[in-house]
């Protein structure tokens, strides 16, 4: 029994396997069976009945071994097991010979229903319709970098208002002995994950800051890039025991849901217009200032209080208007 590679948490511990060299091996057993069968022949020649069923022994047990010649892609590991004991997990790539007993063990290719782009060879496989070639791609778990879209979810904010989000995982399997053992379908399960921590963060932050002030306040908004990085940290303490690493978690869709949508979109053009009429009237009131220090200055004209209210007025009228004014021209005098 191999219990140094079951923890005390009942976890299976992995165990890089360092098997023979698969060349070796298969010129080995070639020659071996051209010499059974020159022995069988030779048997039979000379009606010998002990060297044609040593013969017949030897090239069975030949033909048993062939299944132990396994190859290894790179950015491939294959999980084998023994006899419903884990065997050992081979992560280097080459042309390899293991035990023939020993079986590779990939739970999620071997479903019907594996995801597009999880493992290209099992795809291809599917195309083809060919079982044998199905099977035996079934049994390599892909390392390399993918790419998962989590789609676009409903949640609520900080605030309660309903927002639409969505995001991107960029992920590798880590630990292939966790991703085979630990769970029963690593992919399913990230995506689970994945749906959670978003929900869960995406509830913790506003959408927008309501009060137009400059403050530290995080939102969905403004600090998407430090969310996701909170993303990722979370969502990779709860995939670590299925023995993937996260890589890059990206907000890729964010915008208020449909029955509010309309609501935000009038408070945000508001906002855009009241940040500009007090714009126009901090100029307005900067021209008018100008226009009557430069009247005083240089005495063009003399005006009492009264007239100066009149003239203000007539010219933040004219400058903040939305419209343009009418001239008037005044054929008598100003007083």
């Amino acid at each position: 029994m191999k219990k140094n590679a079951v923890n005390m948490n009942n976890e299976i511990e992995e165990k890089i396997l360092k098997p023979f060299n698969g060349m070796a091996m298969l010129v080995i057993l070639i020659l071996v069976l051209l010499a059974s069968i020159a022995v069988m022949i030779f048997g039979i020649a000379q009606e010998l009945v002990v060297p044609i069923v040593a013969a017949v022994i030897v090239f069975c047990l030949v033909c048993i071994l062939f299944a132990g010649l396994k190859v290894i892609n790179p950015n491939e590991a294959l999980v084998l097991t023994l006899f419903g004991e884990y065997y050992g997990t081979i992560k280097s790539h080459g042309f390899f010979f293991v035990n023939p007993f020993a079986t590779g063990r990939n739970p999620v290719a071997e479903k019907q229903g594996a995801p597009e782009g999880l493992l290209e060879e099992f795809n291809d496989s599917n195309k083809k319709g060919s079982k044998s070639k199905k099977a035996s791609m079934n049994k390599k778990v892909s390392t390399k970098v993918l790419t998962f879209n989590n789609g676009t979810q409903k949640v609520n904010d900080a605030m309660g208002n309903p927002i639409i989000i969505g995001a991107i995982v960029v992920w590798k399997v880590q630990n292939p002995t966790k991703a085979v053992f630990n769970v029963d379908d690593y992919f399913q399960y990230l995506s689970t994950q994945c749906d959670s921590t978003i929900r869960n963060i995406a509830r913790l932050y506003p959408y927008d800051n309501m009060e137009d002030t400059d403050t530290d306040e995080k939102t969905l908004r403004g600090s998407s890039q430090e969310i996701a990085d909170t993303m990722k940290e979370k969502l990779q303490l709860r995939v670590s025991d299925a023995g993937l690493e996260i890589i890059e978690v990206r907000i890729t869709h964010l915008s208020y849901a449909e029955e509010i949508a309309a609501a935000m979109l009038q408070r945000q053009q508001a906002s855009a217009i009241i940040a500009a009429r007090q714009k126009i009237v901090t100029g307005a009131v900067g021209m008018v200032k100008s226009a009557l220090d430069q009247l005083g200055e240089e005495d063009i004209v003399l005006l009492d209080e009264e007239r100066k209210a009149s003239m203000v007025s007539n010219l933040l009228v004219v400058l903040c208007g939305n419209k343009e004014a009418q001239p008037i021209v005044n054929s008598g005098t100003i007083y």
